[in-house]
């Protein structure tokens, strides 16, 4: 339709069966489908290969951020650079009609660098989890500060801003939507179905063996609220109290701040030690992509 050539690149890590779901979506919508791993044990990386992906494994001396994952998918196209690139993330899964939908836009507004559209929770009604997560999807139709995880991107002024800021682990989406906007580039959100997440978060609970650490859901809540709030060097600071950032408006916050909050406090309560030892806690989600 457009002429555009659009690659996609996908992140994750131990997805399971949420990852081949996720690239049985996309067959056949791009020209290339770079899929980058970020440590999996799972066996994703060859069930990726499987299913005609290109497998990108990071390497684990370094930190792994999804903007870390991210660059490594724009370093792999740039010996044969697209137009657009999609991104999406391991766990989700893309409505057939929305990459021609994107590119469409993207054809028509040249000044655009980054459209995004409805993602929803596959299953919302399975934990409050999961209903603040697509609460938070619900984000405004039209002109936006800001993009979450899965967007389509005009490849070259992305790479000509260095992509994302690869030491994030939260809110790299909005940092990098700001250089953009600062280099006299729009970020869109359409009115239409773009992904379907799966968050499958549905408790908390506590083991001492692995020592205190956050899934995703405390990583985003944590970031994703001081980057809405201008807390400290997250891109909200920059953005502005009260506007409008995507997946960083200020109702994003806060019901991301009630979550962070709850499951602080339900993982406490879980791991309180019966014999007056230290309490360890850690989420019983997946872990980080």
């Amino acid at each position: 339709m457009t002429g555009q050539i659009c690659d996609a690149v996908i992140i994750g890590r131990n997805e399971g069966e949420r990852l081949k779901a996720c690239l049985g979506s996309v067959q056949g919508l791009f020209r290339r489908v770079i899929y980058v791993d970020s440590g999996s044990t799972d066996g994703s990386q060859a069930a990726a290969a499987a299913l005609g992906a290109e497998v990108v494994t990071l390497d684990l001396s370094q930190p792994f951020t999804a903007a870390r994952a991210r660059n490594a998918g724009l370093a792999q196209l740039a010996g044969d650079p697209p137009d657009l690139v999609q991104f999406l993330d391991g766990d989700c899964r893309m409505d057939p009609d929305w990459p021609a939908q994107a590119r469409a836009f993207l054809a028509a507004q040249a000044d655009v660098a980054v459209v995004c559209g409805r993602r929803r929770e596959i299953a919302p009604e399975a934990s409050v989890y999961n209903r603040l997560a697509d609460a938070e999807w619900d984000t405004p139709v039209g002109e936006a500060r800001a993009c979450g995880g899965d967007a389509m991107m005009r490849y070259a002024p992305l790479v000509a801003l260095g992509g994302y800021r690869a030491d994030l682990i939260a809110g790299e989406e909005p940092e990098l939507c700001l250089r953009l906007r600062q280099a006299g580039f729009r970020i869109w959100r359409l009115d239409a179905e773009m992904t379907l997440h799966d968050a499958a978060v549905a408790v908390v609970a506590a083991d001492a063996s692995r020592g205190p650490c956050l899934c995703r859901r405390g990583r985003a809540s944590w970031g994703g609220t001081r980057a809405a709030l201008g807390g400290g060097d997250a891109p909200g600071a920059a953005l502005g109290r009260g506007a409008s950032t995507g997946h960083g408006d200020r109702r994003a916050a806060l019901c991301a701040a009630v979550a962070f909050a709850a499951d602080l406090a339900a993982a406490m309560a879980a791991s309180a030690p019966q014999d007056g030892g230290r309490a360890q806690f850690f989420y019983p989600a997946r872990a980080l992509s």
